[in-house]
């Protein structure tokens, strides 16, 4: 669990880099709970990782991020990591699986960042080693870092101060750190408010893992969420995530892509496969009633996905 008082210096230091997303009703009136929308499709780079990258670099010493900045990501704690390093005017260098969205990729270099791509496999090692050969830096792991779980949870200080009484959380699950510092966040302020990490159906080691007790390894298929799920945990997450979710519910890729077109009908907001993931479970009523906050945690989409979805297809 992370200390608040670690998490209200972190709002201080990210200021800089992030801003405060709005926070706003789901306009589905026949839903089956009253569901709130953190929108942090908002964010800068459009995504939450900007909190937490920005809180890891900007608390390292002049001399750990002299040689640059590292980091493994799909695409989002990449943007993040680079848009830092580009404001401290040092470089940085991103792994990213070989399956990472267009979007993302022309985005890191967009903030003047390089990246290296990998199989899967070798990617998840580099998030199991901290580092990569050949490449030298301060490395930013994007979820098991306790900096970047406490940028992370500035957005659990955002929620409670905008719907002090909410009953649930929803938040993604990818590798954790973005449940993690939610959850303690809401644990420290909010006992009694239930915080599920949620994944889709085709890729969900989290809801295997609290069935059985342990870490699970599970059947892994690619899909257009490619910022959440994945085959197993790393060990580091697994006690945090006892300690600090009730549970991990999933949604289906029609649940998803479907949640997809409600927030940009409705809502007018355009999120990412693992942006609507929370907002899928809460739809599908398997979070329960009551008021519900799902975390739209980025809107980062291939435009040739969110078209194929906006026409009634599931990628």
């Amino acid at each position: 669990m992370i200390p608040i008082e670690e998490i209200r210096r972190a709002r201080e230091i990210i200021a800089v880099d992030s801003i405060r997303t709005p926070l706003v009703r789901l306009n589905v009136p026949d839903a089956p709970a009253e569901i709130y929308l953190k929108l942090e499709n908002l964010q800068p780079i459009g995504s939450f990782k900007i909190r937490g990258a920005s809180y890891a670099v900007r608390q390292a010493s002049v001399d750990e991020v002299s040689r640059g900045v590292i980091t493994a990501s799909a695409g989002n704690m990449a943007q993040g990591v680079a848009s830092v390093a580009r404001a401290l005017g040092v470089a940085c260098t991103v792994i990213v699986p070989e399956n990472a969205p267009e979007t993302k990729l022309a985005a890191i270099e967009r903030l003047d960042g390089k990246y290296i791509k990998v199989p899967f496999d070798r990617w998840w090692q580099t998030l199991q080693e901290s580092s990569y050969p050949g490449v030298e830096g301060f490395f930013v792991h994007p979820f098991e870092d306790e900096r970047v779980m406490a940028g992370n949870g500035t957005i659990g200080l955002e929620i409670l101060e905008d719907v002090p009484d909410p009953d649930v959380v929803l938040i993604p699950w990818g590798g954790g750190g973005l449940c993690t510092g939610i959850a303690s966040a809401m644990r420290s302020l909010a006992p009694t408010v239930k915080v599920f990490g949620v994944e889709p159906g085709t890729a969900s080691p989290l809801k295997a893992s609290f069935a059985k007790g342990s870490i699970q390894t599970v059947d892994f298929t690619r899909s257009f969420v490619d910022g959440a799920g994945g085959k197993t945990l790393l060990p580091k997450m697994w006690p945090l995530a006892q300690e600090l979710l009730e549970g991990s519910p999933t949604a289906s890729l029609e649940e998803i892509a479907s949640a997809i077109r409600i927030l940009a009908e409705r809502n007018r907001v355009i999120a990412e496969g693992a942006g609507a993931l929370a907002v899928a479970v809460a739809l599908s009523g398997r979070a329960g009633t009551g008021r519900i906050v799902c975390v739209v945690s980025g809107g980062n989409i291939d435009f040739t996905v969110l078209v194929k979805i906006l026409r009634g297809e599931t990628p």
